[in-house]
Protein backbone atom coordinates (compact mmCIF):
# COMPACT_ATOMS: atom_id res chain seq x y z
CA UNK A 1 0.00 0.00 0.00
CA UNK A 2 2.09 3.12 -1.41
CA UNK A 3 0.64 6.22 0.74
CA UNK A 4 0.14 9.70 -1.60
CA UNK A 5 1.55 13.21 -0.67
CA UNK A 6 -1.02 15.54 -0.98
CA UNK A 7 1.39 18.67 -0.58
CA UNK A 8 1.55 21.00 -3.04
CA UNK A 9 4.10 20.86 -5.19
CA UNK A 10 5.89 24.91 -5.97
CA UNK A 11 8.40 25.38 -8.64
CA UNK A 12 12.50 26.06 -8.02
CA UNK A 13 11.66 29.44 -9.20
CA UNK A 14 8.52 30.01 -6.76
CA UNK A 15 10.58 28.61 -3.88
CA UNK A 16 13.30 31.00 -4.35
CA UNK A 17 11.09 33.92 -4.80
CA UNK A 18 9.72 32.69 -0.93
CA UNK A 19 13.14 32.12 0.37
CA UNK A 20 14.12 36.06 -0.99
CA UNK A 21 11.34 37.62 0.77
CA UNK A 22 11.65 35.45 4.16
CA UNK A 23 15.28 36.80 3.83
CA UNK A 24 14.23 40.38 2.97
CA UNK A 25 11.97 39.96 6.50
CA UNK A 26 14.56 38.85 8.41
CA UNK A 27 17.21 41.33 7.56
CA UNK A 28 14.40 44.55 8.18
CA UNK A 29 13.70 42.33 12.13
CA UNK A 30 17.26 41.97 12.58
CA UNK A 31 17.57 45.87 11.71
CA UNK A 32 15.12 46.90 13.98
CA UNK A 33 16.23 45.05 16.73
CA UNK A 34 20.28 45.46 17.14
CA UNK A 35 20.15 49.36 15.19
CA UNK A 36 18.70 50.98 19.39
CA UNK A 37 21.12 48.24 20.58
CA UNK A 38 24.28 50.33 18.66
CA UNK A 39 22.93 53.64 19.16
CA UNK A 40 22.82 53.22 22.88
CA UNK A 41 26.69 51.74 22.82
CA UNK A 42 27.90 55.15 21.29
CA UNK A 43 25.24 57.23 23.21
CA UNK A 44 27.11 58.70 26.41
CA UNK A 45 26.50 57.83 29.84
CA UNK A 46 22.94 59.05 30.84
CA UNK A 47 23.49 58.15 34.77
CA UNK A 48 26.69 60.70 35.37
CA UNK A 49 26.13 63.69 37.81
CA UNK A 50 26.34 67.30 35.34
CA UNK A 51 27.71 68.91 37.69
CA UNK A 52 30.88 67.06 37.96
Amino acid sequence: MKKENNIDKITRKDAIKKMGKYAALTAVGTFVILNPLKAQQTSPDPGGNPFD
